[in-house]
């Protein structure tokens, strides 16, 4: 799956993932390769991202890491929108 992570300072992230788990406004959910199209609001929470990209260096200060392949980034809300294996995710 291809996600962007985008704040109004800049795209934070873009790459290949292979999962990520996000808190929705509704509850925390996961996406996987295939998800079905959805659009949802995010509350304040981490982000949870699956890959085995690195964020690039000046990314850094956005995101820490919980183990080898997992990044946490910190939201305070947003939308995330998922659609044909394209994640879209608006932060603030």
């Amino acid at each position: 799956m291809y996600l962007e992570i985008i704040s109004p300072e800049a795209i934070v992230f873009k790459g290949e993932v292979d999962s990520i788990s996000v808190p929705g406004s509704s509850g925390d959910f996961q996406v996987l390769n295939n998800h079905a199209p959805i659009i949802s609001t995010l509350i304040k929470g981490i982000v949870k991202i699956k890959t085995n990209k690195t964020p690039e260096e000046k990314d850094e200060n956005f995101f820490s890491k919980e183990g080898k392949e997992t990044f946490l980034y910190k939201i305070k809300s947003g939308v995330i929108q998922v659609k044909k294996n394209k994640l879209i995710l608006l932060s603030d």
